[in-house]
């Protein structure tokens, strides 16, 4: 729904977007409502706003300024944050409905594919990713509680994640290299794990086995590190093999990544017969401080062999 704010569409200075920050409005409105009040009640404005049921209406192009995010607004090498209002109680302490979860994951989605939004979490406020209202002390005049606990929570649990399955999708090879049907894993665990510094820690998800031979598969991790990880932490993920008693592992090659947010780890390959793949991660700190691992999520299509 296109609900155009005038004049802020035509006499705000572009940008371009980097970010996408997820807020409450602390209003049980619809879109077209939220629209109203940007219109006729404040100078302030997002460029999204989302209903209770799902209804989502645009108010700005994402190439020009809005005002909901203080200094993400836009930047002074022009790099700005894209903004979307969400329906919520006074308090903002209920959580997203499952129908504005998936209008998020939809816009979140669209916004990387569109204008390049990198997959993870904003790791410092001008970082690009993603994330909610009070995550950075920059993007608030005078700091707030927006979006609410319940809704920190689901956007670290569920609508991130979704966004990150969303765009990275599983595509079933050619129809010459394997005519078969794919089946497909899609397993999550959204229990923390604290990692001590330099420590491998094998990991489940819905249990620890991701796939037992013989099978071919292209599986993808996802980890998401809590937002005061040490900058500089070394990040490390490795698949390996095993035998059906999880003994005899046999490495593969070991991505290393750094910091906060979210971060991936893909394997494609096949796993022979009496064999089992796993997965497990390392984190090691400058200081020696753990790391804690706020979710973790695998899919991807396996074919029997």
């Amino acid at each position: 729904m296109k609900l155009e704010l005038q004049p802020e569409s035509d006499s705000q200075p572009a940008i371009r977007p980097t970010q996408f920050i997820m807020h409450s409005i602390a209003a049980p409105w619809t879109a077209r409502r939220i629209y109203e009040y940007w219109r006729d009640s404040t100078s302030l404005e997002s460029h999204f706003g989302l209903g209770y049921a799902g209804d989502l209406g645009q108010y700005i192009g994402t190439e020009t300024r809005a005002d909901a995010n203080y200094l993400a607004n836009r930047r002074p090498d022009g790099t700005g944050a894209v903004s979307i209002e969400t329906a919520s109680n006074l308090e903002h302490t209920d959580p997203w409905t499952s129908q504005q979860i998936e209008k998020l994951v939809s816009v979140g989605a669209w916004l990387h594919r569109c204008h390049g939004i990198p997959l993870r979490v904003c790791r410092t406020a001008a970082d690009p990713g993603y994330g909610y209202h009070r995550l950075h002390a920059d993007w608030s005049v005078s700091g707030t509680a927006c979006p609410g606990d319940a809704r920190v929570r689901q956007f670290k649990n569920l609508v991130f994640p979704g966004i990150v399955a969303r765009v990275t999708g599983p595509r079933p090879v050619p129809p010459q290299e394997d005519p078969d049907m794919p089946s497909m894993l899609n397993e999550s665990n959204a229990l923390d794990v604290e990692l001590g510094s330099g420590k491998w820690v094998k990991l489940a998800f819905a249990d620890a086995v991701l796939h037992s031979g013989p099978r071919r598969h292209q599986t993808l991790v996802h980890l998401l590190f809590a937002d005061v990880t040490h900058k500089d932490a070394r990040i490390e993920g490795r698949f390996y093999l095993t035998d059906t008693l999880g003994k005899n592992p046999s490495g593969y090659l070991v991505v290393a990544k750094k910091g906060p947010g979210g971060h991936q780890f893909l394997c494609t390959a096949d796993v022979p017969r009496g064999r089992h793949l796993r997965f497990e991660v390392r984190a090691t700190t400058p200081d020696g401080s753990p790391v804690m691992l706020l979710h973790r999520n695998v899919s991807g299509p396996y074919w029997a062999l």
